[in-house]
C-alpha cells in the first residue's frame, strides 16, 4: 500500500463515528463527580482553582471508562494522583526553563513505555502528561503550585468515591465478558448447523478470561452465577465442533447428521438462555424444544463411536453451564487470582525495564517517538509568536500510539473535532458571553458528552474536549481571540509532527509477519503435541494441554493483530505475499483445529494408553519447533520426523481412530502449509487477508 492510500484510509477510519451502546447513567455520574468538585472549587478558592480541580476530576472520570478489569475506584485515584505530582513537579522545575524541557521528556519517554503493561496505563499516563502541560501554567507561586496539586487529586478522590457509593451495574463488566463469550458459542453451534468446518473467533473467551481474573477479596465477594461458567463454555467449544466435523463425526447427511443438527441447535438455545440470565441477573429459562432434544432417549441409538461420546459429553456441559448461571454450580471452581495493585508496581516496573533493552520494541521506538516530538513541539511552540506554545506537544500526545494507522487517524480525528469543538463553542461565547458560572457550567455540559460519546471514535472525543477547554478557560477571564485561533494552529502542528515521526522511526509490522506466523506454528505444535501425550498416558493431568491452548490463542491474536496493522503501513516486504500469508495462515488454523478436534475425544483417566500416540506427540513437537525456526530463516520446512511417526503407527494394532485419523489430517495441514510457503506468487504487501479457522 502507498503512502497516499494509506493516509486516505487512516483519514477515513479516523473521522468515522461507530455506533456504540451508550451508557448514560455512568457518563452522567463522571459529569455529576465534575460538577460537584469544580463548584465547591470555584465557590471557596476562585476560578483559577476551579480549573485546576476541573482537569484533574476530569482525567480521573475519564481513567473509569478505560477499558480495565480492576476496580474503576483504583483507576480514578491513581490518575489524579499521577497527574498531581506530575503538576507539582512541573511547576518546581518551573514551566518556562530548560529543566522542565528536561522532564518532559523524562515524563513522556516514560509514558511512552507504559503502554507495555497494558493499553489502559499507557492511555492514564499519555492523558497525564498531556494535562501536566496545561496545568503547570497554572500556579503563581510554590505554595499555589502545591494546592492545585491537591485539588488535582482531590478530584481523583472525589470520582473514586462516587464509583463507590453510586455503584451502577456492579460485576457489570464481568457479567457482560461472560455473557459475551457465551453468545459467542452459541452463535458457533448455529453455525456447525450449516457449515461444519464454520470457523470460531475465540476473543470473547480470551476476554472473558481476563474479567474472570480477581484479588482474593473480589473472589469472595463475586457472584456465584460467574464461579465456573467461562470454564464449562471452553470446554463445550471443542465438543460442538468434533460433534459436527465429518472427519471425526457424522457423514454430512442423513439420519445421523439430523441428529447432530438437533443437538446443535438445541445447545445454541441453551447457551443463549445462560447468557441473558447472566447478563441480567435473572433466573435461566430453556426453551421447551431444545430441553426435549437434550433430554430425548434416541441420541445412542442413532449416533455411534466418537459422535455418541461427543453428544453424550455436550449434554452434561450444558446441564452444568444451566447450574452455574443459576449460581447452584462451580462454587469448586479455583478463580484466576491476579496481584493487587502494590504487588503489580514492581511488575510493572520490570516489563518496562525489559523494553528498553529490546530497542527495536513496538513500544520503545513508541517512547522515543513521544520524547522526542514532546521536547521538538514544546520548543517550537514556545518560539512561534502564538502564545499557549503547551497546545502542539499536548496534541502530539495525546494522538501518539505504537502502531501507525491509530496514530494516523487520531491525528486527522484530533484536527477535524478540535475545529468542530472550537466553532461551536466559540458561537455559544460569541451568543451568550457566558460569566464564571454559566462558562463552568457549559463545561460540565461539554464534559457529560464527553463521556458519552467517547467510545464512539476519536473525532467526537476531541470536538467535546476542544470546547471543554475554551468554556473552561474562558471561566478565567481569557476571551475566545486568545485561545481558539492559537489552539487550532497548534494542534495541527502537534499533528502534523506526531505523523512525521512515525515516518522517520517507524515500527512496521510487516516485516515482523514470519516472525508472527512462526510463533503461531509453534504454539499449535506444542498445542497438538499435549493433545497426543494425553493419548499416550489418559491419567496424566490436564493443566499442559490447558496452557498449550491459551499459547495458541495468543500466538493467534498476535498473527491477526499484524495482519491487520501491516494491512495499512505503506511498505512493501520481500518476505509474505497477500496470498501466501492467506494461505499459509489457514493452513496453521486448519492445523490447530484439528488438534482441538482431538483434544474433544481424549480419553477418561484410568483408560488405555493409545500405542505409538507419545512418539507421534515428540515427532509433532520437535518438527514444528524446527519448521518455525525455518519460517523465520525463509525456508520452507519439511515434515519428515511427522510422517515417519505416522508411518510407524500405521502397523501397529489397538491404534485408536480418532488419533489414527486426527495424525493424518495434522500432516496434510503441516504439508498444506509449506505448499503455501514454497508458492511462487510476487512479493507484495499484506492486506485484506481473509481470517483463516480459529484453533
Amino acid at each position: 500500500m502507498g503512502w497516499v492510500r494509506a493516509l486516505r484510509e487512516t483519514a477515513r477510519s479516523g473521522l468515522s463515528v461507530e455506533r456504540r451502546r451508550l451508557e448514560p447513567a455512568v457518563a452522567l455520574r463522571g459529569a455529576a463527580g465534575l460538577a460537584l468538585v469544580v463548584g465547591v472549587s470555584l465557590a471557596a478558592l476562585g476560578p483559577a482553582a476551579a480549573v485546576s480541580s476541573a482537569f484533574g476530576a476530569l482525567q480521573a472520570a475519564i481513567a473509569t471508562f478505560q477499558r480495565s478489569w480492576r476496580p474503576r475506584p483504583v483507576l480514578a485515584l491513581a490518575s489524579g494522583a499521577s497527574l498531581a505530582v506530575s503538576t507539582f513537579l512541573g511547576y518546581l522545575v518551573g514551566a518556562h526553563s530548560p529543566f522542565f524541557l528536561l522532564l518532559l521528556a523524562v515524563w513522556t519517554f516514560v509514558s511512552g513505555l507504559a503502554w507495555a503493561v497494558g493499553p489502559t496505563a499507557g492511555i492514564i499516563a499519555s492523558s497525564n502528561v498531556a494535562i501536566m502541560l496545561v496545568t503547570v501554567t497554572l500556579p503563581t507561586s510554590l505554595a499555589a503550585a502545591a494546592g492545585h496539586a491537591a485539588l488535582i487529586a482531590a478530584g481523583g478522590v472525589v470520582q473514586a468515591a462516587l464509583v463507590v457509593l453510586v455503584p451502577i451495574r456492579r460485576w457489570g463488566a464481568q457479567r457482560d465478558a461472560l455473557a459475551d463469550a457465551l453468545a459467542a458459542v452459541a452463535d458457533y453451534a448455529r453455525r456447525l448447523r450449516h457449515d461444519p468446518r464454520a470457523p470460531f473467533d475465540p476473543g470473547p473467551l480470551m476476554t472473558a478470561r481476563l474479567a474472570a481474573a480477581v484479588t482474593p477479596r473480589e473472589a469472595r465477594r463475586r457472584p456465584a452465577e460467574l464461579h465456573g461458567s467461562r470454564g464449562v463454555a471452553e470446554r463445550i467449544r471443542p465438543v460442538l465442533a468434533s460433534l459436527a466435523d465429518p472427519a471425526l463425526g457424522v457423514p454430512e447427511e442423513g439420519r445421523e447428521r439430523d441428529r447432530v443438527r438437533e443437538l446443535l441447535g438445541a445447545a445454541a438455545s441453551v447457551l443463549d438462555a445462560a447468557a441473558r440470565a447472566i447478563r441480567h441477573g435473572e433466573e435461566v429459562r430453556i426453551p421447551a424444544p431444545a430441553a426435549a432434544a437434550l433430554r430425548t432417549p434416541d441420541t445412542g441409538a442413532i449416533l455411534t463411536g466418537p459422535a455418541f461420546r461427543a453428544a453424550t459429553r455436550l449434554i452434561a456441559l450444558l446441564g452444568d453451564v444451566m447450574e452455574t448461571a443459576e449460581g447452584t454450580g462451580g462454587a469448586g471452581a479455583e478463580p484466576l487470582l491476579r496481584p493487587t495493585v502494590p504487588r503489580l508496581v514492581p511488575v510493572a516496573l520490570r516489563t518496562m525495564r525489559a523494553e528498553c533493552a529490546r530497542r527495536d520494541s513496538p513500544v520503545f521506538r513508541h517512547a522515543a517517538r513521544v520524547c522526542a516530538v514532546a521536547a521538538a513541539g514544546y520548543v517550537i511552540g514556545q518560539a512561534l509568536p502564538l502564545g499557549h506554545g503547551y497546545w502542539a506537544p499536548m496534541a502530539s500526545v495525546m494522538v501518539m500510539r505504537p502502531d501507525f494507522s491509530q496514530t494516523y487517524s487520531r491525528a486527522v480525528a484530533r484536527f477535524g473535532g478540535t475545529l468542530v469543538g472550537v466553532a461551536v463553542a466559540t458561537g455559544i461565547v460569541q451568543l451568550t458571553h457566558p460569566g464564571p458560572v454559566l462558562s463552568i457550567t457549559l463545561a460540565v455540559l461539554c464534559a457529560f458528552l464527553l463521556y458519552l460519546l467517547m467510545r464512539t471514535g476519536y473525532a467526537a472525543a476531541s470536538a467535546c474536549v476542544s470546547a471543554y477547554v475554551v468554556f473552561l478557560l474562558g471561566t478565567g477571564g481569557l476571551r475566545w481571540t486568545q485561545t481558539v485561533p492559537d489552539r487550532v494552529l497548534l494542534t495541527l502542528l502537534g499533528g502534523v509532527l506526531a505523523m512525521a515521526s512515525y515516518a522517520v522511526y517507524p515500527a512496521w509490522e510487516t516485516p515482523r509477519l514470519r516472525t508472527r506466523l512462526a510463533d503461531w506454528l509453534a504454539a499449535c505444535g506444542r498445542y497438538a503435541a499435549a493433545v497426543a501425550d494425553r493419548y499416550a498416558d489418559p491419567a496424566a493431568p490436564a493443566d499442559e494441554v490447558r496452557r498449550a491452548l491459551l499459547d495458541t490463542r495468543a500466538a493467534r491474536l498476535a498473527w491477526e493483530e499484524a495482519l491487520e496493522r501491516a494491512r495499512h503501513e505503506p511498505v512493501r516486504h520481500r518476505g509474505l505475499s497477500r496470498a501466501v500469508a492467506d494461505e499459509a495462515g489457514h493452513a496453521v488454523g486448519q492445523f490447530g483445529r484439528i488438534a482441538m478436534l482431538m483434544e474433544a475425544h481424549v480419553p477418561e483417566r484410568g483408560a488405555d494408553p493409545v500405542p505409538g500416540a507419545a512418539a507421534f506427540a515428540e515427532a509433532l513437537r520437535e518438527a514444528t519447533g524446527r519448521g518455525a525456526r525455518e519460517v523465520r530463516e525463509r525456508k520452507v520446512p519439511g515434515w519428515d520426523e511427522v510422517e515417519r511417526a505416522l508411518a510407524a503407527r500405521d502397523g501397529e494394532a489397538g491404534a485408536d481412530r480418532v488419533v489414527r485419523k486426527g495424525a493424518g489430517l495434522l500432516l496434510d495441514a503441516l504439508r498444506d502449509f509449506s505448499d503455501a510457503l514454497a508458492s511462487p506468487a510476487p512479493p507484495m504487501a499484506v492486506k485484506d487477508a481473509a481470517g483463516p479457522p480459529r484453533p
